[in-house]
């Protein structure tokens, strides 16, 4: 007498190309097709007393896999109608924005590293604080000081070589409460940078 292992084993051998041959064609992504064969032996292999034994075996699998097929297009479709509600939302919420020249900041926080760009993104979009930072980047608080301190020499870098390369205006900085949010703005003619 075998074992339900090696019955669910037999059942496998003998009927698993086929079953994901029949998922492959009806989904767009050969892993959701994986998906569902892996369910499709999930539910065989819970129910292997209800599995027929022999050549019925086959069909009965094929109707397991059609249900779960049918359970993945309902998924499918929750998720695009979900989708559709977030970016009809996201709009509503953040509007798109408008379409102009990128300022001097803009263009230096661009011309950044990868690392440097979020760091500063996370201070002064997100309005992060140091600790909040470190957390969100797994970084220590001490770690994240140093590299929002070397950071931010680079923007200043990369702003002055842009302002030597065009005719942009000046920039000067504006004094904050606190030394974690530096803000930027264009200097009028016959003022003096604020250190």
């Amino acid at each position: 007498m075998s074992t339900p292992e090696d019955r669910f084993s037999a059942l496998f051998d003998t009927t698993h190309v086929a079953l994901l041959g029949y998922a492959v064609r009806r989904v767009a992504d050969p892993a959701d097709a994986a998906d569902v064969v892996a369910e499709t032996y999930l539910v065989a292999w819970r129910r292997l007393d209800d599995v027929p034994v022999g050549a019925e075996a086959r069909p009965w699998l094929f109707g397991v896999a059609r249900r779960v097929l049918a359970n993945h297009y309902r998924g499918e479709r929750r998720r695009m109608a979900l989708a559709d509600r977030l970016r009809d939302s996201l709009h509503q919420v953040v509007p798109p924005p408008e379409v102009r020249e990128p300022s001097v900041v803009e263009r230096a926080v661009e011309r950044l590293g990868a690392d440097d760009r979020e760091l500063l993104r996370l201070l002064a979009w997100e309005e992060l604080a140091r600790e909040e930072i470190a957390l969100a980047m797994g970084l220590s608080r001490a770690t994240v000081r140093v590299r929002l301190h070397r950071a931010r020499a680079r923007l200043r870098q990369a702003m002055v070589e842009i302002e030597s390369e065009t005719d942009a205006p000046a920039l000067q900085r504006i004094p904050t409460s606190g030394h974690d949010s530096p803000r930027w703005a264009t200097a009028r003619p016959g003022t003096e940078e604020n250190s």
